[in-house]
């Protein structure tokens, strides 16, 4: 370990321990509540251009493997922790944490007292900072600081997003068998590929839809043409990092895909972006939803599902002139669910394929799939 030094937009220097990448990094601080789970948040891609502090004091216990990651690789900035555990001790085990983010260039930062910091940002908000190795000067840290682009200004779904479409053939995780399932499936959809989580994709197969994961800039009219073919049942728009608002080419894709009323599910990035595609403007929480215990109402049955969320932005209250709210977030009341009036579009806010956290609204799923 070495020493890493940290300033805040809010004028906040820091030094700490650092582990994983070395050199210096700007991105946006965020906190997450999970008690579990560190290595799928780590490489969820939604959490690309930030840094996200844990509130769980102990991390890097269990260590990390190839079964547990949620993306090709690890997009954010960096993790912040109370206290890093160098030795694993797990018998899924393959690699520590630190390896795992030296492979991805990912900053690891370390005795920082996250209790402080999240409170800070539960006052202040999200804000930005920058950590480096490399730089230790207060006054040098704050002009590199000033001079970096805000992440609501970066166009993050290009580094995330796939390539090359591809088939995803594997369902939920066994833990009897330790193994992915593969499940029958009788659908077929295609999902746009904003930063999407494996899990996701494996709750999709397990409830019997046949995935096909496609370029996030892939035009709509190409979708169009094999719905109206027959060929596929459906899209998913799948979770993802950065500002929606500034996603202007997606907005447009999904514009005509709404147009021709093809079943549409979409989930936290998909979700907000189905709002702006029909007029209602997403805006920024103070300092977002981020954690695997977030209470959620289901209005349809009164039921209340522990929910796991990643999230900064979101709809607006006024959507519901096209919209039918299904779900409410019980920390704040804020919209975690719609069904679209006179259209087969359902889309949620949370992350009922968990991972980390509950699967209280695992049953999501199998409704897109009655909805095909």
């Amino acid at each position: 370990m070495q020493k890493v030094s940290l300033y805040f937009e809010n004028g906040l220097f820091l030094e700490a321990q650092s582990f994983g990448a070395e050199g210096t990094a700007v991105g946006e601080v965020v906190f997450n509540t999970s008690m579990s789970g560190y290595q799928e948040i780590v490489t969820d891609p939604s959490y690309a251009g930030q840094f996200v502090t844990f509130t769980m004091p102990e991390i890097g216990n269990v260590g990390c493997n190839s079964d547990d990651m949620e993306s090709r690789g690890a997009f954010c900035k960096g993790v912040i922790v109370r206290q890093y555990q160098k030795r694993p001790s797990n018998f899924r085990s393959q690699e520590s944490l630190d390896l795992l983010l030296k492979r991805f260039g990912v900053m690891g930062i370390c005795d920082i007292d996250t209790r402080y910091l999240t409170k800070m940002l539960r006052s202040e908000g999200t804000m930005e900072m920058i950590a480096s190795t490399e730089i230790h000067d207060k006054e040098t840290l704050a002009k590199e600081l000033e001079k970096a682009p805000r992440i609501e200004d970066i166009n993050y779904i290009k580094e995330v997003s796939t390539d090359e479409a591809y088939i995803h053939k594997f369902g939920c995780y066994d833990i009897s068998n330790f193994c992915y399932l593969k499940p029958k499936t009788d659908k077929k959809i295609v999902a746009y590929d904003f930063g999407v989580k494996r899990n996701i994709l494996n709750e999709l197969t397990q409830a019997g839809i046949e995935v096909e994961v496609i370029p996030s800039n892939t035009p709509a009219k190409d979708v169009i043409e094999r719905f109206k073919a027959k060929e596929i049942d459906g899209v998913f728009l799948s979770n993802g990092p950065g500002d929606p608002l500034i996603l202007e080419e997606q907005k447009k894709q999904i514009q005509e895909l709404i147009e021709v009323k093809i079943p549409m599910f979409g989930i936290c990035l998909g979700h907000q972006m189905l709002s702006i595609a029909h007029g209602y403007d997403t805006y920024k929480l103070k300092f977002g939803h981020h954690g695997g215990n977030h209470p959620v109402k289901n209005l349809n049955s009164g039921s209340v599902e522990i929910t796991a969320q990643n999230h900064n932005y979101n709809v607006p209250d006024n959507i519901t002139e096209v919209a039918k709210v299904t779900h409410r977030n019980l920390f704040d009341g804020t919209i975690e669910g719609v069904r679209y009036e006179d259209e087969p579009i359902i889309s949620v806010q949370h992350h009922p394929e968990a991972s980390p956290g509950p699967k209280e609204s695992a049953y999501i799923f199998k409704e897109f799939y009655k909805m095909l």
